[in-house]
């Protein structure tokens, strides 16, 4: 006889990583160099191929033609040119001329960027499309298209012309101050099915060698027994950081032991960072933040390092604590709890990816059939690697995984880069620490960690659980919605568009906008401060332990006009997650000094760093400009923070999450149907809802911001002191959505924006070349919520480009839409858009995040009037009625009704350049510190440099 009820025991069925027995594994026994779940092969000419059948994102495929070919190749005269090549792909081809490739693309509704893309790294060049196959010839076509990449590159005069002014561009958005210190950085460390194949052999199979195949320059990267030292003064950093890199072989992962050596780092940079995590949380802590990670350099060298933010001047504080702690463990080792603590961790990663291998994107797998390409990396599927991971952690001791930090010396091939905003160390100093360090663990004169109590239960005494007050099915949308006997309304939604996820949001009226004038920072910082202090109950720290092994987060947000929290947990953790929200709405969070002192420091070190951002002051008159002087919108000051008031800011948290009855909550996911209802009832119908309301806002009955946006032509110039040049373009045109039309402008809203895109990108890319990239977007984001006035929001363009050209692409991009305005698009333009638009949403609502999304979208709409079911397909129904209706004609008329029209009188253009009047920079100078005395002042390096980068960082993107 079944124990359990029979849903459950299906349930069971689908999470089997708990029934994977573990086996005695033979460390020699070699990993399989064929990649899992590929038909791969390799043509006569010499592509490798590889084609998996994939049900994951439903009729699409995820294709990509990778080079090994990257700017390594490059002599220093030609720098850039592997860049330029990628780009002029997209440009034309011998096949596609004039951007048809584009075209082609948005036709299908793959929009360019989002589902064609392309990057150029150090050793590879690679060219990604991901495109719908519900049709016939489109997948034969993207294929074709990657074969033209491969041999057939348009390169001519012209070409290079028209393009120059987007490379140009997107090199000028990496000089930026992240981008020049990664620069820095990086010079310091471094001195599916057989009909597909038929399709690859018919567009590639009679591509012929080149007969002077390059051969890739050997690029050796010398190892060292001395620190080496980069001290980098930056006046536009955005904090103080400490970063340590050791460079060390990458071995390939060939053998069972060869796996158990990398899972070993694994489980010691888990172990390392919850250490570093509890170190930031103490009083007077010497880091704010502080982390590991692994990095692949320029193969076969791959550098392991760590980060750390910190205070200004507090340098050798927070380097010196890392340090210690490395010493700490070479001498004590971890604990036992620890490693056991860190496993589990790793180990419920492992879990939730197993559990979904069989609906894991196509994307994914292509990324690692890359990587098998590229980097002769092994592919064994996550059934394999699942097995590994539960035969092999276990059996690590923390006595193995502490022996990993003896790679982690200062003798072993170790760089440190030390970044300011002004020199505040010198080498000297640096030096000096380092002896230091090496003479505490040489004497034994450091003591062992101190570990903290857990208790053993989140929830120390169990709610009395609630009841059903009212239950209503919505068969249309397969959502049942449950009154509570707290009041709570709470509504839950079966999928299994993932077999590990359970999303959930709760929401109530009442924000921001409610409070005084003299309440506002206080509260605006009210979520950080109860962060740090413990909004569950527990310590961050503590509650962390408390957690190991389980896959459940809840966070909060409080916002304008309502204030929510947000869960995301495995279905079998959903208990867990749910007393989480318990835990917030029983937790009566108490002010903390040392607390607030830690949220203040950190608040000061953003808050210098936003000053030293040239985009600050264009970010701030922008405000200014469309939003007036409403407190609401004026940025924080040092001084606004000595009128923090803590004991306000707890209150304002805990009456944010008090009433239940004020809260609607939407759960969404794999979810359990025989134990779905005694959650819930025992977890938020056993919240105690007070004597009397708390923040209970009726929709009608909320304050609306305060501002003043402009009712006439803004046209602004915003000069910013830089060190190297910067420009950026923010035009906003006012719109208003009338009540009785809203619904289906509101659609013609989200059409007429990715229209102005599609025809700004043509235009100031593809047409003039001196963009790299454009964003349209609409805003309602401070309109009140209400359910009869006229929705006020707006449209904005932005993008950046060459200082010198600023002016006349403003004219070009408003010109581009006085033509809609007044011919209105092509029917080409019209079923692009609805095709981009189309398949956008076929891949949404194969996710969890719609779904939630939709419903709450349902339940604070105008419309709704206690039926969710109705208001949810009229909501549908809007979509589907202006699709029908959109053609040249009518997006013609909705251009003129909804923006200003014409579109050049009523505008607001701001735009940023760069400060070069030289009494204004000194007098800037005389006025920043920053800049006053330490501007430019550098440390010189020693030794030959070599380089580490992060791959996202060099990975450069369409």
């Amino acid at each position: 006889m079944d124990v359990l009820p029979k849903a459950t025991l299906e349930l069971a069925k689908k999470h089997r990583f708990k029934s994977l027995k573990r086996v005695d594994l033979d460390l020699n026994q070699k990993l399989d160099e064929i990649p899992y779940g590929a038909h791969c092969g390799k043509l006569e000419n010499g592509l490798t191929y590889y084609v998996r059948c994939n049900p994951k994102p439903q009729m699409r495929a995820a294709l990509a033609l990778a080079v090994k070919v990257g700017s390594i190749f490059e002599a220093d005269y030609e720098r850039g040119i592997a860049h330029v090549v990628e780009h002029l792909a997209f440009s034309a081809t011998k096949k596609y001329t004039d951007h048809d490739i584009v075209k082609f693309l948005e036709s299908i509704g793959a929009e360019f960027g989002a589902c064609g893309n392309a990057y150029t790294s150090f050793d590879e060049t690679v060219y990604e499309l991901f495109v719908p196959i519900d049709k016939p010839g489109i997948l034969s076509e993207a294929i074709s298209i990657l074969s033209e990449f491969s041999s057939e590159i348009r390169i001519s005069p012209e070409d290079l012309e028209k393009e120059r002014g987007a490379v140009l561009e997107e090199y000028r958005q990496g000089r930026d101050a992240s981008g020049r210190l990664s620069e820095a950085t990086f010079a310091s460390v471094m001195q599916g099915s057989k009909s597909v194949v038929e399709l690859i052999i018919q567009h590639f199979g009679q591509i012929t060698n080149s007969s002077a195949i390059p051969i890739a320059p050997e690029h050796k990267i010398p190892f060292h027994d001395k620190t080496r030292f980069l001290c980098l003064a930056e006046p536009e950093a955005s904090g103080t950081t400490v970063e340590i890199n050791w460079k060390m072989q990458n071995d390939e992962l060939r053998t069972v032991a060869d796996y158990k050596d990398w899972l070993i780092g694994v489980v010691f940079r888990s172990a390392l960072n919850r250490r570093f995590t509890k170190i930031s949380r103490r009083k007077d802590p010497p880091y704010f933040g502080c982390s590991s990670s692994e990095l692949e350099l320029v193969r076969p060298v791959k550098a392991v390092q760590i980060s750390a933010s910190c205070k200004e001047k507090s340098i050798l504080e927070a380097l010196k604590s890392v340090l210690i702690e490395l010493a700490r463990v070479r001498l004590y080792e971890f604990s036992e709890r620890e490693i056991s603590i860190a496993s589990a961790n790793i180990m419920a990663e492992m879990e939730s990816a197993y559990l979904d291998r069989e609906k894991m994107q196509s994307s994914t797998w292509r990324y690692q059939y890359l990587q098998h390409f590229l980097r002769n990396e092994v592919v064994l599927g996550l059934e394999f690697e699942a097995q590994l991971f539960k035969s092999l952690l276990p059996q690590l001791s923390a006595s193995e995984v502490s022996q990993y930090s003896e790679k982690l010396q200062m003798s072993k091939s170790c760089a440190i880069i030390i970044t300011e905003p002004r020199a505040t160390v010198t080498e000297k100093e640096l030096r000096d620490l380092e002896l230091e360090i090496n003479s505490l663990e040489k004497d034994g004169k450091l003591s062992p960690w101190k570990e903290d109590a857990i208790p053993e239960e989140l929830v120390a005494v169990k709610p009395s659980p609630g009841e059903i007050e009212k239950q209503h099915e919505y068969p249309d949308i397969g959502v049942t919605e449950l009154i509570l006997s707290n009041g709570m309304k709470v509504c839950y939604k079966f999928t299994d568009f993932k077999n590990d996820q359970v999303i959930f949001k709760g929401y109530a009226y009442g924000g921001y906008s409610e409070l005084l004038e003299n309440e506002y920072h206080s509260c605006m910082l009210s979520s950080s401060i109860a962060g740090e202090i413990g909004q569950f109950g527990y310590k961050p720290t503590v509650l962390e332990d408390m957690l190991a092994g389980k896959r459940a987060s809840v966070s909060t947000e409080l916002g304008a006009y309502t204030r929510s929290f947000i869960g995301d947990c495995s279905p079998s953790d959903l208990e867990t997650a749910l007393q989480l929200v318990y835990q917030l709405f029983k937790t009566g969070v108490q002010p903390d000094e040392e607390d607030l002192k830690r949220v203040v420091q950190m608040v000061e070190e953003f808050i210098r760093a936003e000053e030293r951002d040239p985009y600050n002051a264009f970010t701030n008159r922008l405000t200014r400009i469309k939003y007036g002087h409403s407190y609401f919108y004026k940025p924080l000051h040092l001084n606004d923070l000595s009128k923090i008031d803590a004991k306000k800011a707890c209150e304002y948290f805990d009456n944010s999450f008090k009433d239940p009855s004020t809260f609607t909550v939407v759960i969404v996911g794999n979810l359990d149907p025989a134990m779905i209802h005694p959650l819930i009832l025992e977890y938020l119908g056993g919240i105690q809802k007070p004597s009397k309301p708390v923040f209970l806002y009726n929709l009608d009955d909320l304050k609306g911001l305060p501002c003043t946006p402009p009712v006439n032509i803004v046209k602004e110039i915003v000069r910013s002191p830089m060190v190297e040049a910067q420009c950026s373009i923010h035009i906003a045109h006012n719109i208003k959505l009338c009540s009785e039309t809203m619904l289906e402008e509101f659609w013609f809203v989200t059409f007429l924006s990715q229209l102005l895109q599609t025809k700004m990108t043509q235009a100031l890319r593809f047409k003039y070349g001196e963009i790299y990239s454009v964003s349209v977007d609409s805003n309602f984001g401070y309109n009140k919520p209400s359910k009869t006035a006229d929705l006020e929001g707006e449209i904005t363009i932005d993008f950046s480009c060459d200082p010198t050209v600023s002016s006349s692409l403003v004219d070009i991009a408003l010109d581009e839409i006085m033509h809609l305005q007044e011919h209105g698009p092509s029917e080409e333009d019209i079923l692009a858009v609805l095709e981009i638009e189309q398949r956008d949403h076929e891949n949404e609502l194969q996710g969890n995040i719609y779904w939630l999304f939709q419903i709450l979208k349902s339940y604070r709409s105008r419309l709704y009037a206690g039926d969710l079911g109705s208001t949810f397909q009229l909501l549908d129904k809007a979509r589907r009625r202006t699709r029908q209706t959109l053609s040249p004609l009518t997006a013609k008329w909705a251009l003129q009704k909804i923006l200003p029209y014409p579109c050049k009188k009523h505008y607001v253009s701001v735009t940023l350049i760069p400060e070069t009047n030289r009494f204004r920079l000194l007098k800037h100078q005389l006025k920043s510190q920053l800049k006053q005395k330490y501007y430019g002042r550098y440390v010189k390096t020693v030794d030959k440099v070599w380089r580490v980068f992060d791959k996202k960082q060099i990975h450069i993107h369409h």
